[in-house]
Parts: C-alpha cells; structure tokens; sequence
C-alpha cells in the first residue's frame, strides 16, 4: 500500500493541480523550513458564504513538501476558516499516507503550519498550530 502513497505523492510533486498564485487573494502566508530549504506559500480567496471558494500553493522544495501543499489546498476548497483551524496533523498523515520521521514529517507539515497561520491571522508561523 505505501507504493501507492509514493506514487501519489511523486505524481502531486511533479504534476501539482493547486500550483500557483491567486490575485487577489484574501487570505496569503509563506513560510519556509529553514533546516532544508522548502518554502510553500498558500493563498486563499473566501466566497460570500465565508467558505474558500479557490486555493492555490506556491513554492519549492522536496517532493513531499510540495504533494502535502498540493492535497492540503485541495482539501480546503469548499470549507470554512473554522472547518481549517481543526484540520489536525493527523488530517495530513492520512491525506499523505505514510509513516514519517520527524525530519520528513516537518517537511509534511510545513503546509499546514502555513495554511494555519494565515488563517489564524498571525504575524508569523509557529510548530504549535500543527499539533
């Protein structure tokens, strides 16, 4: 099963459906992990009914950095700000599909730590909005 997941993943990182900007946007934050240079940046754009009506990620970095940015925007099209604040780190392990390590599983989580924060409204991102 965890060769499906890779496939998945590898496909996601080289043909990403959410890659790219939104202008405007109403929501936009960007981070990086600075131990291995990935850096995602997510925009949202809110429909009337306060739900994201489109999502897009940009960035580079390592195959799953950027497959995790891609499924997570994906995921979020359709939902509002509060349905986003509860998406655990556990919400992205599934959507991934493996077990990681804890280095591996930073770069996992750079995406949800990004999406939160701009959600959140924050000045900057921090490792306990994934928790």
């Amino acid at each position: 099963m965890d060769d499906l997941y890779r496939e998945l993943i590898i496909d996601r990182y080289k043909n990403p459906l959410y890659r790219g900007a939104l202008e405007p946007h109403d929501i936009s934050f960007e981070d990086d992990n600075p131990l291995c240079g990935d850096h995602i940046r997510i925009d949202l754009r809110l429909g009337a009914d306060g739900r994201v009506s489109e999502a897009r990620f940009d960035g580079h970095g390592c195959a799953i950095s950027q497959a995790s940015a891609d499924l997570l925007v994906e995921a979020v099209i359709g939902k509002t700000l509060d349905e986003i604040k509860s998406i655990s780190k556990d919400d992205l392990m599934d959507m991934l599909g493996l077990q990681l390590g804890p280095v591996r599983m930073k770069c996992a989580l750079l995406s949800l730590k990004v999406l939160k924060a701009g959600v959140y409204g924050l000045g900057e991102a921090t490792d306990d909005l994934v928790e």
